[in-house]
């Protein structure tokens, strides 16, 4: 990495937040300033209409370590993020909320757990400032399913605030609400994950962008997430799986028609019937669906010599090929 980066990039999201910026970035510099290292502070506006805007143009005047990027309308979370983390130069990248809950006095814990070889940190509220029915109840209930079906034991993957090597976030496409998954995907990925307890504050001003809709939009990303984790190169068994599963439930619901014939009852009267030949053509549907994600992933990987594996690193790595008629 070029000498002059940065070896600190923090990256912040931010939708209407004018009251937190100031007081957010002194509590951020501080806190930068006692680790001791180079850092680069990127706010991403994402839209903002309350005035966010001028206050992180005034902070970008007063400090040459503040770097904004003011996106034309509000694209949401992830892809405000996705925009730091493309611009981003640091060795290491740290995400937080700019909303004064995250607090910049637990990013030296995060880097002590980088220090201590892991690849991704993620923050645990453990004693959560927020409304235990509207927020808290819902996000442990989400949390445990996504453990249990990811199979990655982590207790907070809404929590914001995490560190990461940037390595492992430049192989991480964000799309959705996928920013909540990057310790999935990056573990995913073979990076080593760790969880530390972070503080969480009561929001002081603004207004939350949290809503039960929030929670539809994450469980309606699950599928495409085990896709994407455990399937990616071979969908056909994703598919395949459910196909079977459809083909099943088609025999079952026929080994019913068969028993109510045996016992005199016309097939033509029998719902199982249409039962069995709806979950036959399912089925059928689903592994087509299989062998034409096959072919995209093909393609997919072909056009853009894609590799279908990541090297952590190479010891004593072979010299580059020759051509032999060079």
């Amino acid at each position: 990495m070029n000498q002059h980066n940065p070896y600190l990039s923090v990256i912040l999201p931010v939708y209407n937040e004018a009251d937190n910026l100031n007081a957010l970035h002194r509590s951020l510099c501080r806190e930068l300033q006692a680790v001791g290292c180079s850092y680069e502070i990127i706010y991403c506006d994402d839209g903002s209409d309350d005035g966010s805007t001028g206050v992180l143009k005034e902070l970008a005047r007063s400090d040459p370590n503040v770097r904004i990027l003011i996106l034309r309308r509000n694209y949401g979370q992830t892809a405000a993020i996705s925009a730091g983390v493309d611009h981003a130069r640091g060795e290491i990248m740290i995400l937080l909320d700019a909303d004064l809950q995250n607090d910049p006095a637990d990013i030296p814990r995060l880097l002590q757990k980088i220090d201590e070889g892991y690849d991704i940190v993620s923050g645990w509220r453990r004693r959560r400032s927020d409304p235990w029915i509207s927020k808290k109840l819902p996000s442990r209930i989400a949390n445990k399913f996504i453990s249990w079906i990811t199979g990655v034991p982590i207790h907070d993957q809404g929590c914001t605030l995490k560190a990461y090597r940037s390595e492992i976030m430049h192989d991480i496409s964000l799309y959705g609400e996928m920013h909540r998954f990057i310790s999935i995907l990056g573990y995913w990925n073979g990076a080593k994950v760790a969880e530390v307890e972070v503080r969480h504050h009561p929001r002081q001003s603004g207004k939350s962008k949290y809503s039960l809709i929030r929670i539809f939009k994450v469980l309606l990303d699950i599928p495409l997430l085990v896709l994407l984790g455990n399937y990616i190169t071979r969908p056909m068994h994703f598919f395949g799986i459910a196909g079977i599963g459809f083909h099943f439930a088609a025999v079952l619901c026929a080994l019913r028609v068969a028993k109510d014939m045996w016992e005199g009852e016309q097939a033509s009267e029998n719902g199982f019937l249409i039962l069995s030949v709806f979950f036959f053509l399912v089925g059928v549907m689903t592994f087509m669906m299989g062998l034409l994600a096959e072919l995209t992933i093909r393609v997919y990987h072909e056009s853009q010599q894609k590799k279908t594996y990541l090297i952590r690193e190479s010891i004593n790595p072979a010299p580059p090929r020759t051509d032999q008629n060079e």
